[in-house]
């Protein structure tokens, strides 16, 4: 079965300056490409050097006149998270685009970040949580347009209020769940703060759908070994034009989400096909588990005692 191309124009971003993080491959490898074709300077904060550096010559190769660059970045670290907001304070650049792509998912076995966190908690949203905050007076700069890369899990399970670090038991794909759900409802209460206090940024949430990428891959160094059989079937579906989307059409989300003309805030954006599995991107309906602004002021306050990281008042 063929597919027909799916595509998104993006608009004139030369003089932005965009943050992509988990762009060394996959996805964020291609929102980063896209954004440098479009004219932005793209800093991609990376944990592997190599990686990132095989990152470059891709877009580079594609998109020879593109403006990126390196910085080292380890999620899974709040000293590492820290150390890229001091270095990019330090350059004094205002951010235009962020986009928080970076992931890991279901460990067969809990393991646990440089701080002493669940590794997808502390990756997938504190992480992120800490970087929004360090790069704060940088994103206010250039009135950003944050986007927050979720997962159709944010619609699944819930947050373990009581084992936020699932310390006493272990669900891969339900602490992954959790992790999603906490960052979606981090980006969405951000947002709201934003107008409260004037800070001058939009925050969104966008969403991949499902497709081939390395999530569910062989990683050894997340206790993977082999792909998974979730993964090869994703692959022999996205071939065939089947239900899910391709690495290249779940780019198109946070693309949408970062550059649509309209500038709301507060909205998530997916594929608008079956089941939001793949297809266009469009706007789509908050996630349940979203929607409640009571557990994002909760999530939030958790987060900030985790992370002894906080947002100013004003």
């Amino acid at each position: 079965m063929s597919r027909r191309p799916i595509d998104l124009p993006l608009p004139d971003l030369t003089g932005r300056r965009a943050v992509v993080t988990g762009a060394s491959d996959g996805i964020g490898l291609g929102i980063a490409r896209r954004l440098a074709a479009a004219g932005a300077e793209v800093v991609l904060p990376v944990r592997n050097p190599r990686k990132g550096e095989a990152a470059l010559a891709a877009i580079r190769e594609r998109v020879p006149a593109a403006k990126v660059s390196l910085r080292e970045l380890d999620l899974s670290s709040l000293a590492s998270v820290a150390a890229l907001g001091e270095a990019l304070r330090a350059e004094g650049e205002p951010v235009h685009l962020l986009i928080n792509n970076a992931g890991v998912m279901t460990p067969p076995d809990r393991q646990t970040t440089a701080d002493g966190f669940e590794l997808q908690f502390g990756t997938n949203h504190l992480g992120h949580f800490a970087l929004v905050a360090h790069l704060l007076p940088l994103l206010r700069a250039g009135r950003a347009r944050i986007t927050s890369q979720v997962s159709v899990a944010a619609d699944q399970s819930g947050i373990n209020w009581d084992d936020l670090n699932w310390e006493r038991s272990y669900d891969g794909m339900k602490a992954y769940s959790q992790s999603k759900i906490a960052f979606g409802l981090f980006g969405l209460e951000l947002d709201r703060r934003s107008k409260a206090h004037g800070w001058g940024i939009t925050s969104n949430l966008s969403h991949p759908g499902v497709a081939p990428t390395n999530l569910l891959a062989a990683r050894p160094e997340v206790g993977r070994a082999k792909d998974t059989l979730g993964v090869r079937l994703i692959r022999a579906l996205s071939k065939r034009g089947i239900v899910v989307g391709t690495v290249e059409s779940a780019q198109l989300p946070a693309l949408l989400a970062a550059t649509a003309p309209q500038d709301a805030g507060g909205r998530l954006y997916g594929p608008r096909g079956f089941r939001h599995l793949g297809g266009p991107p469009a706007e789509q309906q908050l996630y349940s588990r979203l929607r409640g602004e009571r557990d994002a002021v909760r999530i939030w306050q958790a987060s900030e005692e985790l992370t002894k990281v906080t947002f100013p008042n004003d």
